[in-house]
């Protein structure tokens, strides 16, 4: 398939893999580094996503299978979203009693294998896939599997650390 490839689209897969090496490099140097995690800001890219998600549904509605395919697709990033969650670690300083959170290797090969999805799909999309779907349908679908993710993400993070945050109280008490 990819012998009869036009030497335009080659430059532009060595792009965007360059581009990609790039942006994991960076990722991974961060991975390592410990942030602050703040509870009462894990609902703004959630709410902010969702209100994206809402006016791509409302201005591009889909027929019946686009929205059964949609909501599949939310369902399946709502399960990946919550075990990507899982997979951040989350600690608790005890002097200080805040929130520290980081990226584990496995988050990383984890949104590694999801970017090999998505191109995985898009080259099936593009080779006249099953269901004959189009473009917009394909975009839809992962537009309800990224929220899907991030809520999920959030909302597991979110309860975990406060449960965790709970018992480190309820230690120092």
């Amino acid at each position: 398939m990819l012998a009869h490839t036009d030497p335009k689209q080659w430059i532009a897969y060595v792009i965007i893999a360059v581009i990609l090496s790039s942006v994991l490099a960076l990722r991974v140097k961060r991975m390592a580094q410990s942030r602050p995690l703040r509870l009462d800001r894990l609902w703004i890219l959630p709410l902010a996503y969702l209100v994206i998600a809402g006016a791509v549904f409302y201005f591009a509605p889909l027929g019946p299978l686009g929205w059964a395919l949609s909501g599949a697709a939310l369902v399946l990033g709502a399960l990946l979203g919550w075990q990507r969650g899982r997979l951040m670690r989350i600690d608790v300083d005890p002097a200080t009693q805040t929130l520290r959170q980081r990226a584990s290797p496995a988050a990383m090969l984890f949104l590694l294998l999801l970017v090999a999805v998505r191109f995985g799909a898009r080259g099936m999309v593009a080779a006249g896939a099953p269901l004959h779907l189009s473009a917009l349908a394909v975009t839809d679908m992962l537009v309800a599997f990224a929220l899907g993710l991030l809520v999920m993400q959030r909302v597991e993070m979110f309860l975990r650390a406060r449960r965790l945050l709970g018992s480190a109280r309820a230690g120092i008490a």
